[in-house]
Formats: C-alpha cells, structure tokens, sequence
C-alpha cells in the first residue's frame, strides 16, 4: 500500500530540577524533567502533532490545550490513545513513524526499544514500523546547554480498506 497522507510534527520543552523526564512513555532517570501542562513527553508530542498534521487536524494545543484542567499532568499516552482515535474515525491508520529525539544528556538509546513498544502498542501498529532516534546538538542551542529537550517526527498514513 502506499502512503495517501504524510505528516510533520515537532515539540520542545524547557528541562527544570525536581521534575520527572518521559520520553515515549518512558520514565528516564534524570536530575530534570520537562516543563508543561500535560507530563511534557516531547516525543509523543511531537507523535501527535505529525498525525494530526497527516489528518489536516491542526496540532496537540487545538485538541488538548494547556488551559483545559482535564490535561493537567496527564500521561501523553492517552492523549495518543485520543489521537487513534481521530485515525480510526477517518479511516486511517499509521503506516510508519520516524521521529528523532534531540538531547544532550542523558542519554536514552537504551530506554528506545520500551518507547518503541509503548508507541507501536497504543497506535496498533507492528513495532518495526516505528522508529526512533537519539541525538545531541554537540553542546549547540538550548538542548547542547541541557537547558531543554525537543523532538521531530513524521508519518505516512494509510485508508483503511472497507
């Protein structure tokens, strides 16, 4: 099947002390977490972002903005749990996702195989379609100074045979 729909999404979140840091769902130990509304899971922000953008939705803050008390401190799973959702309504399913962690420190290759599995199992989708990567900025911009962390990912999405 090829692609009918591409997608493009990206997140950044300041990195503060005595936060917790989640990434793809994925709890990293860290002396900082992300700053937001939600828990400030930048790469399940920048997740949501590419689909609703496949799905010519708009973006994460038109559907769960940081004004709304409902989304405060909420797992950014569920929000991608919603966004299935949208996909299952329109009669489109994910047929990949690549997306690219940016951070300086620490460092997660080793917590992607569990982001992985997280992101595959809420978007129902085999886990060799979703790929992830880690990356720093060579100490460059916000994230080289571990003053943040951001993310970038994009997707093809297919129709769903009736």
């Amino acid at each position: 099947m090829i692609p009918v729909r591409f997608g493009f999404g990206y997140d950044v979140h300041k990195l503060i002390p005595n936060r917790k840091l989640i990434i793809g769902g994925v709890h990293i130990p860290h002396e900082k977490g992300a700053l937001g509304h939600s828990d400030a899971d930048v790469l399940i922000h920048a997740i949501i972002d590419a689909l609703l953008g496949a799905l010519g939705k708009g973006d994460i803050g038109s559907h769960f903005p940081d004004t709304d008390p409902a989304f405060k401190n909420i797992d950014s799973t569920l929000l991608l749990e919603k966004v299935k959702l949208f996909l299952d309504e329109a009669h489109y399913r994910p047929g990949n996702i690549d997306a690219t962690v940016v951070l300086q420190r620490p460092k997660i290759s080793g917590h992607i195989p569990a982001m992985k599995q997280n992101i595959a199992h809420v978007l129902h989708m085999p886990l060799t379609d979703v790929s992830i990567k880690a990356t720093t900025t060579e100490h460059l911009g916000a994230e080289g100074r571990e003053e943040g962390v951001s993310a970038y990912a994009v997707c093809g999405l297919y129709t769903i045979p009736e």
